[in-house]
Order: C-alpha cells, then sequence, then structure tokens
C-alpha cells in the first residue's frame, strides 16, 4: 500500500454518524457551532475521496460538490458506473486500492460508515479524527461496526472546541 489514508468524521456522544435514515440533521444543526474544526486543513492535503454509495447520496443533496479538484472515488455493488461524470464507481475493495495505487494516490480521505469500516477491517487506515457533537440521539448508523480482531489506536491530541464539541486524533496502530 503507497497511500496513507485518514477519516475525519463527526459522531453523536452515542458513537452514531447518522439517524437510521442516514439523516444528519442534528450535525448539521446543533444550536451551537463548533468553531474551526480543521477540517480545511485536512482536505488541503487529501488528493483522493473514497466515499460509500449512502454517503455519495448524500453529498448529493448538498447545495454544493464539496470535492472539487480532488479524485472521487465510490466503493459500491449497485450504484451505476455512468452514475457520475465527477467519480470512478468500484465494485471490489481490491479494485478500489489497485486503482488507488496504479493512480499513485498519496492522502486518502475515507468516508462513510460501511467506507471507514471495511477499511479498518482490512489494515487500510492509518489515522482517525473524531469530532464528537454534544447530542444522543439514540439509534443510528454507528461509526464502528463488528471486528475481527482488536485494532489499537495510539491517542495524539484531543481538542475541545466551542459549543461542547471535542474532537481527538488517533493513529492506527498496524500490526
Amino acid at each position: 500500500m503507497t497511500f496513507h489514508a485518514a477519516v475525519f468524521i463527526a459522531t453523536s456522544l452515542d458513537g452514531f454518524i447518522a439517524r437510521p435514515d442516514g439523516s444528519i440533521d442534528w450535525l448539521t444543526d446543533p444550536a451551537e457551532k463548533p468553531g474551526d474544526t480543521g477540517y480545511q486543513e485536512f482536505m488541503a492535503v487529501i488528493d483522493t475521496v473514497v466515499l460509500g454509495r449512502k454517503t455519495y447520496e448524500t453529498v448529493l443533496g448538498f447545495d454544493f460538490w464539496p470535492y472539487e479538484g480532488k479524485q472521487v472515488e465510490v466503493l459500491s455493488s449497485t450504484l451505476s458506473a455512468e452514475a457520475d461524470e465527477r467519480i470512478i464507481v468500484h465494485r471490489t475493495l481490491d479494485g478500489l486500492v489497485q486503482t488507488l495505487n496504479d493512480r499513485g494516490a498519496k492522502r486518502v480521505y475515507a468516508d462513510g460508515g460501511g467506507v471507514i469500516q471495511t477499511f479498518l477491517r482490512a489494515g487500510l487506515l492509518n489515522e482517525l479524527t473524531i469530532t464528537t457533537v454534544p447530542v444522543l440521539i439514540g439509534s443510528g448508523i454507528p461509526l464502528f461496526g463488528e471486528l475481527d480482531r482488536d485494532i489499537h489506536l495510539t491517542h495524539n491530541a484531543t481538542r475541545t472546541l466551542n459549543g461542547g464539541f471535542t474532537q481527538s486524533d488517533y493513529t492506527v496502530r498496524l500490526h
């Protein structure tokens, strides 16, 4: 693997990245905003974004395309390969990884619950930045799913942001 894969994501305090229906209203409409989360600096060094289908479809609902100037890959077994000229659809993780290596991807942003869980299980993630939103939503799509082994992390830093948001950075310890 020649690329460095990173996660930059927000969760509710109870560990969900979205409601059961995929809604992220609890994240986009908080009473108080967190302020600068470092997302712009993170994205400035990213050359490739890997999304799952559900995250890609969520992004389509935004008023703008947030990945301008980035190579965007979507890992999906159901999305049409011709869905969008801005993306390349991959059916398998092996095919995606081969493309990333062939293209010389350096810094990859893995986004979406399924993609993050798949990358973690495959040993492809190098770092995690998790912003915790001070809200309990009770149920939803978890950031982390079942694993076949423990994944050890090194805690690098935790920051307190505005509005009670916290953000922690971890390095994935690859064995």
